[in-house]
Order: structure tokens, then C-alpha cells, then sequence
């Protein structure tokens, strides 16, 4: 979710998966996935930074949740971002099996 300014000022919050295209003409006009056309005071790069930030905290917090580096690269592969100028990848995290806590 990101929030952005309708013209009339009024800040409102906008799910970002739903943004299909996001267009100056000259104001900022958001088309959504459903067809609708939202107009924000905000520029395009604006809104694209406040959806790359939504997202990085996203995947920053599911990165928290894993187990191992593999994991974070697969999560990473779902949602496109590139992790191959990663000099150095941490050391692969050992993993508990459920069988070694018997």
C-alpha cells in the first residue's frame, strides 16, 4: 500500500498491485488494473519510488522470516528482482529438520 495525494489534496492509500500504468499528461494519472484512472499530485518517479519502497520493505521482511539464502533468492525471483551483483551472498544458514528436535 502507498499513499498519494488526489488533486483536491486529500491523501488517500492505494494498493500498488493494482496500478497498471502511471502516466504525466501533465498531472499524474494512475490507471488501475480494473480499468479506473486515478489523477495524484505526485509525480510518476514519485510514485514508482513509494511502490519500489513498499515492495523492498516487503521482501525485506520475508527475507527476516527464511531460513536460508536459497530461500531468499527464490522469494526474490517471484518479485523480479535481480540479486546477481551480490558480490558477496551470505553463507547458506543450516536448517533445523523437525526430526532434530526428537
Amino acid at each position: 500500500m502507498i499513499e498519494v495525494t488526489r488533486l483536491n489534496g486529500n491523501p488517500m492509500v492505494l494498493n500498488s498491485d493494482l496500478i497498471k500504468s502511471a502516466e504525466a499528461s501533465p498531472d499524474t494519472m494512475l490507471t488501475l488494473i480494473n480499468g479506473e484512472k486515478l489523477i495524484v499530485r505526485e509525480e510518476c518517479v514519485e510514485v514508482v519510488e513509494r511502490v519500489l519502497a513498499y515492495r523492498a520493505r516487503l521482501l525485506a521482511a520475508v527475507a527476516r522470516t527464511l531460513a536460508s539464502y536459497g530461500d531468499i533468492r527464490r522469494v526474490a525471483s517471484l518479485t523480479s528482482i535481480d540479486l546477481s551483483d551480490q558480490a558477496n551472498p551470505p553463507a547458506p544458514s543450516q536448517k533445523r529438520s523437525p526430526d532434530s528436535d526428537r
